[in-house]
């Protein structure tokens, strides 16, 4: 009787220790399977300190682009303050103030120039901007048009005082200019002599 207690026991011991060793572990490994890609996840959303960082450009701003205001007057349809975009260049502001007018002189402002804010941008007629070339030419010569030079210019000349240059401004304005420098001596007053003091120092455009 007592072997076959100790049989049955013997028995009993061995089926359930076969059983044990046939049960999974329910252990999950940290960092293994598929915890270790959530975990993978979770370090691509948060920052090297730990802390969490929002993805997307959702946390970006655009601010828009500045305005400035130009003062357009000349020969343009419409004169007048224009908006115009800061960084814009003449040009823009032409456009804005409806492009040139047709007496306009188109080549005497460089349209690629910048333009800045509170500018004043003046666009010449043909005929003023032949005048202003004019005028250039004959600073860079050192010449006097007595055409166009105004009092204090003629007063420059040798010879000439405020009283005979009002003479010469009286001539021209009188007889539509002179035709060559020789004509300075219909000028009352201005005789040969006078003349060939300032001959090198004139012209006539």
């Amino acid at each position: 009787m007592r072997k076959w207690i100790l049989a049955v026991s013997c028995f009993m011991t061995a089926v359930i220790l076969c059983c044990g060793c046939g049960q999974k572990s329910g252990t999950i490994l940290i960092g293994s399977g598929e915890n270790q890609e959530a975990e993978n996840r979770s370090r691509e959303v948060a920052g090297e300190d730990g802390n969490s960082q929002e993805v997307g450009h959702a946390g970006e701003t655009s601010s828009e682009e500045a305005a400035i205001c130009i003062y357009v007057c000349g020969a343009v349809v419409s004169p007048g303050v224009v908006e115009i975009p800061a960084g814009s260049r003449v040009e823009d502001a032409l456009k804005a103030a409806g492009g040139f007018t047709p007496e306009a002189g188109r080549e005497a402002v460089n349209l690629a120039d910048w333009v800045t804010d509170g500018q004043m941008l003046y666009f010449p007629t043909q005929e003023e901007a032949l005048e202003e070339k004019a005028r250039e030419e004959e600073a860079a010569s050192g010449l006097i048009n007595i055409n166009t030079a105004d009092a204090a210019a003629l007063c420059t000349l040798p010879g000439v005082g405020e009283s005979r240059a009002a003479d010469i401004i009286a001539y021209r304005e009188a007889n539509g200019g002179f035709e060559n420098c020789e004509d300075i001596m219909k000028v009352p007053g201005i005789k040969t002599a006078m003349y060939e003091k300032i001959r090198d120092k004139i012209t006539v455009r």
